[in-house]
């Protein structure tokens, strides 16, 4: 039972430390649009998104008014359109993408999420056409987001989808360059992509989930933040017990939206993502935590480990507030979308190779780093290869949302505005990867993933 010091402490955190829920996101299974002709297809797609998720963007405006909880965003999740599209002879699946993006224009939501392929083991048809349309169709939509799992620790890592990524994204930037290569914002690629993850530009509707779900992912790196203020000095096991409670407090809050959001669109609760999503506002930043906990600034020694605990005690927290927890659920650090971050990487302290170390621990990966326009697409892959390899042998999911900024150096930046952020150009290592990713093939999955 909630007492009035727990409703005023909510009520603070929602008005002084930037506490939301970052987004609900409404899967919906698009299985049953599966057609041979690809407009037919495209427009039972539409038809089923508008049905499904009509009242979405409605009702959760109705439950931020009544709880007083802000929403920031109302997003969609499909089923992976490589899969449904397979059965399309079409060799173009752009026109699936353009429905995608006009049925979230329909519904009136932020992003929609599944223009995605899985091709950790080995590539169909259906993957082969989606991937290669993923350029033109991140070009020509606004609102559709796609990605790629690679890799997997059962599998291993599919180095041929890696060393492809690598010209993916490439393409993607230069098709979207008059927005410093803003497709490439909503494009990522994945070792271990999970079904249930409520965050763009990732999320998809996973082929283990049932007919619609709604998924609700929180925030409040404010609110962590502030209660580190309390514990200045004091030991770690503080720090951790501290953070265990907020994150109890958020999680609870992102429970009571999901359970209300569920109820009133009819469809099953599927889970709270736990994860600290922070945005470019002061205030809002994981690396604030990390240096509330004594660090000079976030990317110097340490922070691996400051890491750690926060991602750690953040799911130990959240665990005991909510039935079913899912997702990603951590820390996510997204440079462009992180002001502490931002100021880190303009400072020289966090580069990507510091970076790559915090992913061991955090709960993505490497998320909207932004490299020179010049960096080669053999540069990009061997990025991925190695944050897939991160995720293959420590059975964790990672990610890499790059962005290639055409026309870009170091020292410049890039601006998309909104919660993606403007990120500073980083530099990439200058020796060559071109003979590592040019042998293809497979890397084969870790001896401990034979556990059946």
């Amino acid at each position: 039972m909630l007492d009035i010091s727990d409703i005023m402490q909510t009520v603070n955190m929602i008005d002084h430390q930037h506490l939301d829920i970052r987004t609900i996101t409404l899967g919906i299974s698009l299985n049953d649009c599966a057609h041979p002709d690809i407009k037919t297809c495209a427009g039972k797609i539409y038809d089923k998104i508008c049905r499904k998720a009509g009242h979405l963007v409605e009702i959760g405006c109705e439950i931020e008014r009544e709880y007083g909880i802000p929403i920031i965003n109302k997003r969609i999740s499909v089923t992976p359109i490589a899969q449904v599209a397979a059965s399309c002879e079409s060799e173009n699946y752009s026109v699936i993408g353009q429905a995608l993006d006009r049925a979230a224009k329909s519904c009136g939501v932020n992003f929609i999420g599944g223009y995605s392929a899985l091709v950790h083991k080995g590539f169909t048809e259906g993957d082969k056409r989606l991937i290669a349309s993923i350029p033109e169709t991140l070009a020509e939509t606004e609102l559709v987001c796609s990605s790629v799992n690679v890799a997997a620790t059962k599998a291993g890592i599919n180095m041929d989808a890696v060393a492809l990524m690598g010209r993916i994204i490439k393409q993607t930037a230069y098709r979207t360059a008059k927005n410093d290569g803003l497709g490439c914002a909503k494009l990522v690629v994945f070792a271990n992509a999970v079904e249930d993850n409520p965050f763009m530009a990732g999320a998809f509707h996973g082929v283990g989930e049932g007919e619609c779900v709604i998924n609700v992912g929180v925030s409040g790196p404010g609110v962590v933040w502030r209660a580190l203020q309390d514990v200045k000095g004091k030991s770690f096991d503080v720090v951790a017990e501290t953070v265990k409670r907020t994150a109890f407090r958020i999680t609870r809050m992102g429970q009571v939206v999901a359970q209300a959001a569920s109820e009133r669109l009819g469809v099953p609760f599927g889970i709270v993502d736990l994860s600290l999503a922070p945005t470019p506002a002061q205030g809002d930043s994981v690396a604030r935590i990390l240096e509330a906990m004594g660090l000079e600034t976030c990317g110097t020694h340490g922070t691996t480990a400051a890491l750690a605990l926060l991602n750690d005690a953040v799911k130990k927290g959240g665990v005991m507030a909510s039935g079913h927890v899912g997702g990603l659920s951590g820390a996510f650090i997204p440079v462009s979308e992180d002001e502490g971050m931002i100021e880190a990487v303009k400072s020289g302290v966090l580069g990507i190779d510091k970076l790559e170390a915090m992913t061991c621990v955090c709960s993505v990966g490497l998320d909207m780093i932004a490299v020179p326009g010049d960096t080669s697409a053999e540069t990009i892959s061997a990025i991925i290869a190695d944050e897939a390899a991160i995720g293959v042998i420590n059975n964790k999911t990672t990610a890499v949302r790059i962005i290639p900024a055409p026309g870009k150096s170091v020292g410049d930046s890039v601006e998309f505005g909104g919660l993606l952020g403007n990120a500073p150009v980083m530099s990439v290592n200058s020796a060559g990867s071109g003979e590592f990713i040019a042998r293809g093939g497979r890397i084969p999955a870790p001896i401990h993933s034979l556990r059946n």
